[in-house]
């Protein structure tokens, strides 16, 4: 369901010749990138909070600081849950075919480099991973976006590039094409390209970001960050283009179907910014997010209703909340994480911020041993509010207790050939 009267986005544009927009006008990545760091700016603070969490040794998200072991032992993929491994074999000797030598060589990491763990989502570019497609040719860029498609779901693909689309888009509205591109994005391999070892691609950048990896046919796509302001395209070859309806509707429905007393054990804060939270829960640039860039190994306390004490329709609602973020997956390794969720769903909690009567802003968490999601509305960042909107939506999925781009599945694999 598409909102009746969505905000326009448009009166929130800065006006001409205003500073936000101005002073950023023919920067390219690498000059931005150094015009972010620096201290006192908005971007300077973002980039001094995260520094300390660069390249840690890699654990995972945990609820309370431990690792739950056995989760996700490695074993091949059960028929009829097995990944298109072959398609993304001939995809990625496309994109090698198309690269460059000196391409090919940037392109390429270990299975287990810690380079995975440099993907972030804002605008401005902290690590430079593997090629920068903006100043890739045509080809390399069209054979990084196949070797995406030959991996995702159709939906995947569709919402992955669409993020990209929109980035573009907002870059054209606001007239920052230099650093808001359909290709402002770093992409990278990692590990050697298998139909039964582990490997697997990494794209990421504004409001877009994927990790995926494959090995003995099953596959993970974890961490993900799909974002967008505003939400929708309202112009151009692309207008219609719309996203996260699904995700934003499989909340209300949800919380509209559960009982006033577990609705009231769900919301753990009653508005978007509220004055009962503690210093820090709302952060400058993740806002109520508590498992984007660089949080690999954070703890994250379970909050909220427990899901196996909600009913059959209401714990069916979680199930197709859930699904809106696993429709990334190919049917067959959907298929595989749906099974693993429904068997965690008792173990499960459902947590919201922010109103919930139609129309309202609002915050999401569903976490789980083995899957965490969040979708949150956020404040303006290159149009001009600082109350959440409905039409600036980020969403994160997470897989904790150490299967973030695959790495339990990756040591285990390492441990069996030693």
């Amino acid at each position: 369901m598409i909102d009746e009267n969505p905000t326009p986005f448009r009166q929130f544009m800065y006006p001409p010749g205003h500073p936000r927009i101005d002073d950023l006008k023919g920067l390219d990545a690498y000059e931005y990138r150094e015009v972010a760091k620096t201290p006192g700016t908005f971007t300077g603070g973002l980039i001094a909070g995260w520094e300390p969490l660069y390249l840690n040794d890699f654990t995972g998200i945990t609820a309370d600081g431990q690792v739950i072991d056995g989760l996700y032992p490695l074993t091949p993929a059960d028929p009829g849950e097995e990944a298109p491994v072959a398609d993304m074999l001939s995809a990625a000797e496309a994109l090698f075919a198309a690269c460059s030598a000196d391409e090919a060589e940037k392109l390429r990491y270990p299975v287990d480099a810690v380079e995975w763990q440099t993907w972030a989502n804002p605008e401005f570019m902290q690590f430079d991973t593997g090629l920068r497609l903006e100043f890739a040719s045509e080809q390399v860029q069209q054979a990084a976006l196949g070797l995406v498609r030959a991996s995702l779901s159709d939906e995947g693909f569709a919402l992955t590039h669409s993020m990209m689309l929109i980035n573009g888009f907002l870059g054209e509205v606001v007239g920052l094409e230099n650093i808001l591109g359909e290709f402002s994005y770093n992409f990278a391999v990692y590990g050697t390209p298998d139909l039964r070892a582990p490997w697997g691609w990494q794209l990421y950048g504004h409001h877009c970001a994927v990790n995926c990896l494959v090995v003995e046919g099953r596959m993970t796509i974890s961490p993900v960050f799909h974002g967008a302001e505003p939400n929708e395209i309202d112009a151009g070859p692309h207008a219609g283009l719309r996203s996260f309806d699904d995700r934003v509707d499989a909340g209300t429905d949800l919380i509209a179907c559960m009982s006033e007393s577990q609705r009231a054990e769900a919301v753990i804060y009653e508005q978007i910014v509220d004055p009962a939270m503690p210093e820090g829960r709302i952060h400058p640039g993740d806002e109520r997010h508590l498992a984007g860039a660089f949080q690999d190994n954070r703890v994250i306390p379970y909050e909220g209703v427990r899901v196996g004490a909600l009913d059959a329709r209401a714990q069916e609602a979680v199930v197709d909340l859930v699904g809106t973020f696993l429709r990334i997956l190919p049917e067959g390794p959907r298929r595989a994480k749906v099974r693993e969720v429904r068997n965690h769903l008792n173990e499960s909690y459902f947590s919201w911020i922010g109103g919930t009567e139609p129309g309202d802003v609002f915050y999401y968490r569903f976490q789980s041993p083995v899957l965490l999601v969040e979708l949150d509305h956020h404040c303006g960042v290159f149009l001009d509010y600082d109350v959440p909107q409905r039409f600036h939506v980020h969403t994160l999925m997470r897989v904790p207790n150490g299967n973030d781009y695959g790495r339990a599945w990756v040591r285990q694999w390492q441990r069996s050939r030693t």
